[in-house]
């Protein structure tokens, strides 16, 4: 049985196939908080990322992604009250760290990485 009310940790595994998975169980702490206060499901797009995952270019992830420490997930988000919706309940539980796509809502806690801020696509 998993520790979480609505994720399971093999969610957060690594998209590539390489088993990868060392999301931070703090990171699924605060998520399953702010989905249970967003009373909208959040469907995960990308947790974990190996190195070479990470560098794929349809990946696009950032050299230093918070996905390689197991510190971030992305959540699928298409429209614009589900985007208003995870925001809010991620600013509740206390995310510092967010970012906004257009098909997605990018959160995390990396400790190593500035705090207070929202960035766009």
């Amino acid at each position: 049985m998993s520790k979480w009310k609505y994720f399971k940790k093999d969610e957060f595994t690594c998209k590539c196939g390489c088993g990868l998975n060392n999301i931070s169980d703090a990171l699924l702490d605060k998520l399953d908080e702010a989905r249970d206060i967003s009373g909208v499901p959040f469907s995960i797009n990308a947790g974990t990322r190996c190195k070479k995952h990470n560098s794929d270019p349809n990946v696009k992830g950032e050299p230093d992604s918070a996905h390689l420490y197991g510190y971030a997930a992305d959540i699928s988000a298409k429209t614009s009250q589900q985007k208003f919706a995870i925001i809010s309940s991620l600013l509740k539980v206390g995310f510092v760290r967010i970012g906004v796509y257009d098909t997605f809502i990018h959160a995390d806690i990396d400790p190593k990485k500035p705090q207070n801020v929202v960035w766009d696509d």
